[in-house]
Order: structure tokens, then sequence, then C-alpha cells
């Protein structure tokens, strides 16, 4: 399996990241299948189809995400932990990871797999998602 693609922002992401403290935003990672809309021109968490739905170990809306911020001239972002499900009576299968505020609005998302393909993890394994150890984004 090859690695996650780079983390795209949504259009209207990068004014909201560049004039809000993204350590005080309340986050959510959510998966979503290879059907779904999800693209650089989504806005909100509720214009995006096609959610894994809400069944073995994965719960709709996704989990609860925290990033952090590092750096003064180069700020790097990243999760402060990875986002995890622990599939259960069945498989997990996603294709694609948004990360959005609670209050709605997409920030980014990524393709799980660069080739692109799904991503399952089968009954009792976990699925993770972890982004790069050089973070989310950098702002320099």
């Amino acid at each position: 399996m090859a690695g996650p693609t780079a983390w795209t922002f949504v259009n209207t992401a990068r004014d909201r990241i560049l004039t809000a403290d993204v350590e005080g935003m309340t986050l959510k990672m959510a998966l979503f299948l290879s059907t779904s809309n999800l693209a650089a021109a989504s806005t909100t968490y509720a214009g995006v189809t096609n959610e894994v739905a809400n069944a073995n170990g994965y719960t709709t809306g996704g989990v609860s995400v925290t990033m952090s911020a590092s750096g003064t001239t180069t700020v790097t972002v990243t999760l402060t932990g990875n986002a995890v499900w622990t599939a259960a009576g069945g498989s997990i299968t996603a294709r694609f990871a948004a990360i959005y505020e609670v209050a709605g609005n997409i920030l980014c998302f990524s393709t799980l797999d660069s080739t692109p393909a799904d991503v399952t993890a089968t009954d009792t394994n976990t699925f993770t998602v972890a982004p790069s150890g050089s973070g989310i984004f950098t702002l320099a």
C-alpha cells in the first residue's frame, strides 16, 4: 500500500487559518468513500457526500483531533495525535480523510493512498490516519 497524499486545503480555508488560532479550533477528522464529492471547492462538512457509514467501529462525524503550531518565522501545524478507529463487526474502508471545524467548515483533506486506492482496516484492526512528521502544513 502506498502512503497518503499531501493534505489539500479547500479554497475557503486558507483565509480562516491565517486569521484564526488553529490551536483554538474545535476540529474533527472524518472518513469518506471514493464516491465522495470532496474536493478543493468543498466548503462545509454538511456539503460533502458519501461519508463512511456509521457502523463497524466508525461513527459518522469522525473523531476529535487537535492541531498544534510551532515556530516563529516559519510555522508548522500538525496533529497532536493520530486519528484512530478500531474496526468491530466488519471492515472500515475509506479513500479520503478530511479535517473540519465542528462549526461546519472543511479545512483540508487527504487521499489516504497515493495510488489512489481505498484503504481498509479489517475486523478487530485499527484504521489510523497519521500525518507525516513534517506536519499538515507549514506557513513561511
